[in-house]
């Protein structure tokens, strides 16, 4: 594999050979910092999830997922979080150096996207916190629209995601949405 560095945005990029049925193809991951120095965005340049995300903090959970399974094989893994088009790892601490870590996980995605594999097991439902229900209230399809079209993307470009969980105006409850970014695993809004 080639590592170069584009200055402009200080991004990381490293070019995989892959070949495809019909000649060469080259798979570009782009790695990208985030708030937390545990947490690094990898950008496949291809699709991870057709909608929502899904969060890995353990290697239990992460049996829905092939990729995400492979990723918490890795010594110093200790979080996996899939969005639309990038996979946020997150390493166990200080004690792991993300020069042990990164080669492999490089290698893990390269593998995962070359054997065509699903990224989750089939039984599994994606979430579709953000879907404007024929039930939802005026307020409700409002907060889902602004979460989806404003807030997602940026929280998204952090490498995280927020999430719609609910809300009542008749009882005033406020809880309405699930932040998950590389700084805190969840935080209720």
């Amino acid at each position: 594999f080639l590592k170069t560095i584009s200055p402009s945005n200080a991004q990381i990029l490293w070019r995989w050979p892959t070949v495809k049925a019909l000649g060469r193809r080259t798979l570009f991951i782009q790695e990208q910092t985030t708030p937390n120095i545990h947490s690094i965005k990898f950008i496949p340049g291809e699709q991870v999830l057709p909608q929502g995300t899904m969060d890995f903090p353990n290697a239990r959970i992460a049996m829905k997922s092939p990729l995400a399974k492979s990723l918490f094989r890795i010594d110093g893994v200790a979080g996996v979080f899939f969005g639309p088009d990038f996979v946020t790892v997150t390493k166990a601490g200080d004690d792991v150096a993300w020069s042990e870590v990164k080669p492999q996980v490089y290698s893990v995605i390269m593998g995962f996207y070359t054997s065509k594999a699903p990224i989750v097991s089939e039984d599994t439902e994606l979430p579709q916190d953000t879907l404007i229900h024929d039930d939802d209230s005026e307020a409700v399809a409002m907060i889902k629209e602004i979460l989806d079209s404003r807030i997602r993307p940026s929280v998204q470009d952090d490498g995280g995601d927020i999430t719609y969980v609910s809300f009542d105006e008749e009882s005033g409850d406020d809880t309405c949405c699930t932040l998950m970014n590389a700084q805190s695993r969840f935080t209720q809004l």
